[in-house]
């Protein structure tokens, strides 16, 4: 078993994080819980999710959870938000149990910004 708490993949989110950062004329939202927090920016166009960025203070596991994220739903419908799930984050990362509250807030976070984003475009 190797010492290292961190998987390649992990060490490969976080080293490289293409979607670090902010969005002008983004929808963003911003929580604070865990010890960790985050800020989620997106913006969309027909209904689906045409860039996301994020800002993320916490341990690596979190910064690699957010790259994570915005690689696999850039780009999908703004409903899909619902249907994220910590722990496919948590599997694909090879995350430690004892952080799951910290990628749980990831979780709250992108759930809330679909609400926020679903909001937005509905019809007046």
């Amino acid at each position: 078993m190797s010492s290292d708490p961190y998987s390649p993949v992990v060490r490969d989110y976080f080293s490289k994080a293409p979607h670090a950062g902010d969005l002008a004329d983004a929808v963003t939202v911003e929580i604070a819980e865990q010890g960790v927090r985050l800020r989620l920016a997106a913006t969309e166009e027909d209904g689906r999710i045409r860039a996301l960025r994020f800002r993320a203070w916490g341990c690596p596991h979190v910064i690699a959870a957010c790259e994570c994220f915005c690689v696999e739903y850039e780009g999908r419908p703004v409903q899909s938000f619902s249907g994220f799930q910590a722990s496919d984050i948590m599997r694909i990362l090879s995350v430690p149990v004892e952080k799951t509250g910290r990628i749980l807030v990831l979780e709250d976070a992108v759930r809330s910004l679909g609400r926020v984003l679903c909001s937005d475009s509905a019809p007046q």
